[in-house]
């Protein structure tokens, strides 16, 4: 799911079995609508992978109200409004998992990060409250804190000179997020972090 398929299309044509669907998390109609027709396609979902965000930098005086209300939309919202579509099927079924992709800025406010600091905060603190009250349903709520910049070709345009080492590659956070999908209920985990082994913290 993405609000547009321009780069998810691209993505699923080397999955097999993967679809797409365009849809803004921001609205909660949207998403309705959204997962009415991922059910009635492919039934119930069984796992859900939150990565959706929205990053707006700037400091208390030079972001704007739009600027931090869209922020959190993006990242606390969206998680909600997603999370009540799946929720009442995992329940029935007494299993699933619903793992959310933060940010080492939901911990802390930097100058920069006025407005996607309390978004990424708020989003943990909800899933933290989920995972209290849906664990025990059998539901598997959890965490991956992404503490480094992600390989893109975006970052790696504007960080050239960064070696190899510095980035945090999509498809180890994948496999990460899989094995947290696949926790036997007696040990899970709430909250992990993936960094770069080259990242300074």
């Amino acid at each position: 799911m993405a609000r547009t398929t321009r780069f998810t299309e691209s993505l699923a044509r080397n999955l097999d079995g993967a679809r797409t669907c365009a849809c803004d998390l921001t609205s909660e109609a949207a998403v309705a609508a959204t997962f009415d027709g991922i059910r009635a396609e492919l039934g119930e979902v069984e796992a859900l992978v939150y990565n959706a965000e929205s990053s707006v930098w700037g400091d208390v005086e030079t972001i704007t109200a739009a600027d931090f209300e869209s922020t959190w939309r993006d990242n606390a919202l969206g998680t909600l409004s997603v999370a009540k579509q799946v929720v009442p099927a995992m329940k029935g079924n007494a299993k699933g998992s619903i793992i959310l992709i933060g940010a080492t800025a939901s911990r802390r406010g930097v100058a920069r990060t006025a407005a996607f600091a309390p978004a990424k905060a708020a989003q943990r603190c909800l899933a933290e409250s989920m995972a209290r009250s849906l664990w025990q349903a059998g539901i598997h709520v959890a965490m991956v804190i992404i503490d480094g910049m992600v390989d893109l070709e975006r970052t790696r345009r504007a960080m050239a000179d960064k070696p190899d080492s510095f980035y945090v590659k999509p498809a180890d956070v994948a496999a990460t997020v899989y094995w947290l999908s696949q926790q036997p209920s007696s040990a899970w985990a709430f909250e992990i972090e993936a960094r770069p082994f080259g990242e300074d913290w």
